[in-house]
């Protein structure tokens, strides 16, 4: 089945997308493979109509975009946004902790972590490094130990008798996790280890030293379908790197002929004020070098987004969670994603035009609004739709888990969401 199909590739760029900085590296392989240009910031662009063009900020954000054959202050442009960030844990800058013969690293929370769930797994490491190289020059390059190197072990119920009933993690002091085990004498730097690392997965980079670095612990297992009758997808970073890759793959699936563009912004988890993030003037920047600062506004005016970012699917076990009328289903079809305080940038409109396509392709969907007496999060939609001033729509796949170290969501839901998707990217009017 085509769902099927969809999803083993999409449980290959989850395995391979430890981070930020390679989930947009395999998106940027994709754009490469169909003939899709780089474009750097620092040079002057001469874009062309009926071709494909990307931008990478940061390594951990990217714009990529068709010009379209018809000129976008006509035809408006077809925008899919999502963010490239994941809760996790990331390693301190100077980590090392050796206590009773162990070697461990000091972490420091990103974004809202549900920490419980990182104990007693297999966790390896990931991230960018900035070296010197022996020519004296400043570089980047992705690590990715991409075997269990460290566990952060629970402590056992015999030491802790009210476990069951109270246990609260303390970030300071409960998450260092074990690397190994060191004689008392031992002096060697994480630094070290990343530059011995660096030789084995790159053998022709000449480091002289490790001058900084982002990396983040992640869960060793891979990505399965899980389920008797093979009904669910569980991953660790579904949030959201599932929209990432549902957007990636509906952008190159159009057939160019309408402008369309896909923008993965990092940092959403933390607020996205940066310079990459949705708070930030990426987006604005590449759209006003597109189209011209005097004629944005009048393309955005005819223009559209659809912020993707996963929704919270009614769990079973905690039915009370939702508003009775508003709990989304596992694989029963997105959600569209309503908040009147604008915590969601979805209107009347914009809900309309999605609902329109999905019935016009027989696909499901469904609707959420938080409880009334319970705080609404948000995404990159809000943030987005102040920058710009374009109609949004906040939409997601029903997930459970969220912000955990593994999350679960629907195999047909990603499916369904690419679908509609693809077919709002080739639509002739949106605006």
């Amino acid at each position: 089945m085509e769902h099927q199909d969809f999803n083993q590739n999409l449980l290959t760029f989850l395995e391979r997308s430890p981070t930020p900085w390679h989930a947009v590296a395999r998106m940027a392989e994709q754009l490469d493979q169909a003939g899709f240009q780089r474009l750097d910031e620092r040079d002057a662009w001469q874009l062309e109509s009926s071709c494909g063009y990307y931008v990478v900020r940061n390594g951990s954000s990217l714009v990529a975009f068709r010009t379209g054959s018809g000129r976008p202050i006509e035809r408006g442009i077809r925008m899919v946004g999502a963010h490239s960030d994941s809760p996790c844990l990331k390693v301190k800058p100077n980590p090392e902790i050796r206590r009773k013969g162990y070697f461990q690293l000091g972490v420091e929370m990103y974004g809202g972590v549900l920490l419980n769930p990182w104990f007693d797994r297999d966790l390896s490491l990931a991230g960018r490094v900035t070296y010197l190289d022996n020519a004296g020059q400043v570089a980047d390059t992705l690590v990715d130990f991409r075997k269990p190197v460290a566990f952060i072990p629970s402590l056992a119920i015999h030491l802790d008798r009210e476990a069951n009933n109270s246990r609260s993690v303390n970030p300071q002091t409960d998450l260092p996790p074990i690397l190994m085990q060191v004689p008392e004498s031992d002096s060697t730097s994480f630094t070290d280890l990343l530059k011995a690392q660096i030789a084995t997965e790159s053998p022709g980079l000449e480091v002289d030293r490790v001058l900084g670095y982002e990396l983040s612990f992640y869960d060793a297992q891979p990505p399965s379908i899980v389920g008797l009758r093979d009904e669910f997808i569980a991953s660790a970073r579904l949030d959201n790197l599932l929209s990432c890759y549902i957007g990636i793959q509906a952008l190159l699936a159009g057939d160019g002929s309408e402008p369309s563009l896909f923008v993965c912004n990092d940092h959403e988890e933390v607020g996205s004020v940066s310079a990459e993030g949705a708070q930030g003037p990426f987006l604005s920047s590449v759209l006003e070098r597109w189209c011209g600062n005097e004629d944005k506004t009048r393309i955005i005016a005819r223009s559209m987004m659809i912020s993707a970012d996963n929704a919270h699917g009614i769990h079973p076990n905690y039915i009370d969670r939702h508003d009775a009328n508003h709990g989304p289903v596992i694989n029963q079809g997105p959600v569209i994603k309503v908040n009147h305080n604008q915590r969601y940038a979805t209107n009347s409109r914009s809900a309309a035009l999605y609902r329109h396509i999905s019935d016009e392709l027989g696909l499901p969907h469904q609707s959420f609004v938080v409880r009334s007496d319970m705080a609404c999060g948000s995404t990159i939609g809000p943030l987005t739709a102040g920058m710009l001033g374009i109609t949004t729509l906040d939409i997601g796949v029903p997930q459970f888990g969220m912000h955990s170290i593994r999350e679960l969501a629907g195999a047909r839901d990603s499916y369904t969401l690419y679908q509609v998707l693809r077919a709002f990217m080739n639509r002739p009017q949106v605006g």
